[in-house]
C-alpha cells in the first residue's frame, strides 16, 4: 500500500469503533500493508518519521496498531504489532505534548496524555503481551489506541484555540492560526458518524 491508501477527515470511518479479532492467515497481509503505507508516507516527509499507525487508518476497522521500534533511527523501519490493545492502567501526570497524525493533514496539537500506562494487546502470533509503556511511547500508545476506539487527537483539544500548529518549511511546529483554519477546515471539526 501507499501513503494514498491512508485515509484523512472528513472519512467517516475514523470516528467509528474497530472491531476485535482474532489473528488468522490474514492478519500478516494486513501488516504488511500498514507497514508500507506508513513507509511510503514517511518516506515522503523529510522533518518526519511515521510513529505508528491502526489498521482503521487504512480503512480496516480491526483493532490492529503498528508501533515504530525505534522513534529515533529513521533506519529502522521495524514496526511493533499490537492486536487488540487497550490500556490496562493509567499512570504518572498527565502532560500536554506535541502530536500530528497521518489523518489529519498539516494539523499538529499538544494534547493532555498519561506519562505512563499499562497496556494488554495480544502480538501478530496470537501471543498474550503485557508490559509498560512511558514518555513518548506511552503517547505514542494513547494516541493509536484512540484510533481503535473512533477518537482522533483534534478531539481532546478541539476547545483550546492554543493548542494548535502547523509544521513550517524548515520542519518547526508553528503556532495554528485557530480560527482561520477552523473557518478553512470545518470538516475536520465534524464528529459525527453519520
Amino acid at each position: 500500500m501507499k501513503k494514498e491508501d491512508i485515509i484523512t477527515l472528513p472519512n467517516p470511518h475514523l470516528r467509528q469503533k474497530s472491531s476485535k479479532i482474532h489473528p488468522d492467515d490474514t492478519t500478516a497481509k494486513l501488516i504488511n500493508d500498514m507497514t508500507s503505507a506508513a513507509l511510503d508516507w514517511e518516506d515522503s516527509r523529510p522533518h518526519e518519521i511515521s510513529a505508528a499507525l491502526a489498521a482503521v487508518q487504512i480503512d480496516r476497522l480491526e483493532r490492529v496498531v503498528i508501533v515504530r521500534s525505534d522513534f529515533e533511527d529513521k533506519g529502522n523501519r521495524e514496526f511493533t504489532v499490537l492486536i487488540n490493545p487497550y490500556i490496562a492502567k493509567y499512570e504518572g501526570d498527565v502532560v500536554a505534548d506535541y502530536e500530528g497524525c497521518l489523518s489529519i493533514k498539516n494539523v499538529y496539537g499538544k494534547v493532555p496524555r498519561h506519562t505512563k500506562i499499562r497496556v494488554r494487546a495480544l502480538d501478530d502470533q496470537g501471543r498474550e503481551v503485557s508490559f509498560r509503556a512511558e514518555g513518548f511511547l506511552a503517547r505514542v500508545i494513547q494516541h493509536e489506541i484512540d484510533h481503535t476506539n473512533g477518537i482522533v487527537f483534534i478531539d481532546h483539544i478541539k476547545d483550546d484555540a492554543s493548542a494548535f500548529y502547523a509544521l513550517d518549511e524548515s520542519g518547526e511546529l508553528q503556532p495554528l492560526d485557530y480560527a482561520e483554519h477552523i473557518q478553512n477546515n470545518a470538516e475536520l471539526w465534524d464528529d459525527d458518524e453519520s
